[in-house]
């Protein structure tokens, strides 16, 4: 079938019009929309990304606050094994308590007074107070007495330790030292407060 050549112009014409009408709405409208999604997807992606960081500082905010309370507990733990109140009765005290499964004898108990601020850490919100101690053992017994001490109470330490033979009145006494030591206690704050559980 053939068709006229004006036909066929208007044919051409028509066609031209329509991919002119297409090409028309393509940058137009579906560009555009095209573009939106575009950018509606960059900021979908964007928030997944500010959700995500945000769930994860939220989780690692419970572990912080977990720890936390662990570190509290710990420190109100090392805090009941400080001296608090009257000072002097209490380090004696503990000392007389704390020596009992060990063959030592300690007679002497001097305090060095009122407690003062705390010097070897600056701005440490403990003071401390010195408890100084003198008496006989073994070596072998002092030796773990002074281990077993600082293990336990790591807010306490025995300074200025001074050993020297005891004058022996007979065989049992052969190996019996002197000692004189100075225990350094952290003193517990008044406003502490007890352990909790998580």
């Amino acid at each position: 079938m053939r068709i006229s050549k004006q036909k066929r112009n208007q044919l051409i014409l028509v066609a031209l019009a329509i991919l002119l009408v297409l090409a028309g709405l393509w940058y137009t409208l579906i560009r555009y929309q095209k573009g939106s999604l575009q950018e509606l997807a960059g900021q979908k992606q964007a928030a997944m990304t500010k959700l995500s960081q945000i769930q994860d500082t939220f989780e690692h905010s419970r572990e912080l606050e977990k720890a936390h309370l662990d570190v509290a507990n710990q420190l109100a733990l090392q805090e009941a094994n400080m001296v608090s109140g009257d000072l002097y009765s209490g380090m004696v005290n503990f000392i007389r308590g704390f020596k009992l499964p060990y063959k030592i004898d300690i007679p002497q108990l001097t305090s060095g007074g009122v407690a003062v601020d705390e010097s070897l850490l600056p701005k440490f919100p403990y003071k401390q107070v010195t408890l100084a101690i003198s008496g006989t053992a073994r070596f072998h017994e002092l030796g773990r007495f002074v281990a077993d001490f600082e293990n336990k109470f790591p807010a306490s330490r025995m300074i200025n330790l001074e050993l020297m033979p005891a004058s022996s009145s007979g065989p049992q006494d052969r190996g019996t030292l002197l000692f004189t030591m100075n225990i350094v206690w952290l003193v517990k704050p008044s406003g502490a407060r007890p352990a909790t559980t998580p």
